[in-house]
């Protein structure tokens, strides 16, 4: 009888122990289900859409001057007068140096004495010849000697011209590397003038880009020299060769300003004016994860996200431009990410959407 109570008081006891153990774990699953669900990361998702949008194009140039023009000496000599400053503004035609001129002018007086005997002595057989006293030989070595004397005589004068020097354009002096005596040999610098009238703006522009441009079109063009003004450009050049990361060398011209007048060397910002409305997949610009260059976005399946790699194109502002890596109507985060890592759980709070226009 005592041993059959001990059996019973053990099968008690360890039926005791097993509802204790089953009731523990029961709460430890509950525990653990409340604690998974606290875990949830809030965020805010917006769709990946086939966005239509002007898509806007701006770069940095870099003005150059219209004109600049090294003007030379095309004679030796000293240079007896030298007639601007660094900074002088000189017109077209104005006298900038003068070269001794006396070899010259000798030369130009031993030129025509020169052409005045060829010309007598193509008279005299002019005259022989038609007498019969002299040969058609002859009066053609006479007549070369006398077109010899005429070209001579017309470098003697052009030789004599540029003794004188002037400005080829209207425009500033940037340059004096000599001054009033020094020896000029011929190619030596005497002047660079700049015309800043008209400038020009280079830059080069990616092959995804450069096929919206057309010759002709008009640009905007602003510096934070002057905040808040803006110049009017025309694209005058698009080259039909690219280099080897496939940019394309463009030039726009554009009439300075009085009032606000750039100078060869300044950094501009050009803003392409491209009419034509082009669909791609977009996602706004607070999806990104990362840089432009290594971009990132998390992607919303099921409440449990997923990092995946994108190749982002044009900048629109809000919204950027996805190459790869998405697919239209896929969720991607737009808030909450700083809370988040690959796979995991989420819940969405709001979800947002893409205007089909900005």
């Amino acid at each position: 009888m005592k041993r059959i109570l001990t059996i019973v008081a053990l099968v008690v006891v360890v039926g005791l122990v097993a509802f204790r153990l089953i009731n523990n774990k029961e709460k430890i699953d509950a525990n653990n289900q409340v604690t998974e669900e606290q875990t949830k990361v809030a965020v805010n998702v917006a769709p990946v859409v086939n966005r239509l949008s002007e898509k806007n194009l701006k770069l940095v140039g870099t003005v150059t001057a219209n004109q600049v023009i090294d003007i030379k000496s095309e004679v030796q000599g000293k240079i007896t007068s030298l007639n601007v400053e660094l900074g002088d503004y000189v017109k077209r035609g104005q006298v900038i140096a003068r070269i001794d001129n006396r070899l010259q002018e000798l030369s130009l007086d031993n030129a025509e004495q020169k052409l005045a005997d060829a010309k007598q002595n193509l008279q005299r057989y002019k005259n022989l010849y038609e007498g019969g006293a002299a040969t058609k030989a002859q009066l053609d070595q006479n007549q070369l000697a006398y077109d010899n004397a005429e070209n001579q005589l017309a470098q003697a004068r052009k030789q004599l011209s540029n003794a004188v020097v002037t400005a080829p354009i209207s425009g500033y002096i940037t340059q004096k590397p000599v001054e009033a005596g020094a020896f000029a040999n011929l190619g030596t610098s005497l002047a660079t003038i700049v015309d800043v009238s008209k400038l020009k703006v280079q830059l080069n522009v990616a092959e995804r880009d450069v096929y919206a441009l057309n010759e002709g079109d008009s640009v905007r063009i602003s510096t934070t020299v002057y905040p808040g003004v803006t110049f009017h450009g025309t694209i005058t050049f698009i080259s039909p060769r690219g280099d080897e990361a496939h940019n394309y060398p463009v030039e726009i011209s554009l009439q300075n300003q009085d009032k606000n007048p750039l100078k060869a060397g300044t950094y501009v910002d050009v803003a392409f004016n491209r009419q034509s409305q082009v669909p791609s997949l977009q996602i706004p610009r607070d999806a990104l994860v990362g840089s432009i260059k290594d971009a990132q976005v998390y992607v919303v399946n099921n409440n449990v996200v997923t990092l995946k790699d994108i190749t982002v194109g044009t900048d629109n502002g809000n919204y950027l431009e996805v190459l790869s890596g998405l697919q239209q109507g896929e969720q991607v985060v737009t808030t909450g990410q700083i809370n988040l890592t690959d796979s995991a759980q989420v819940e969405v709070i709001n979800q947002g959407a893409v205007t089909s226009a900005e």
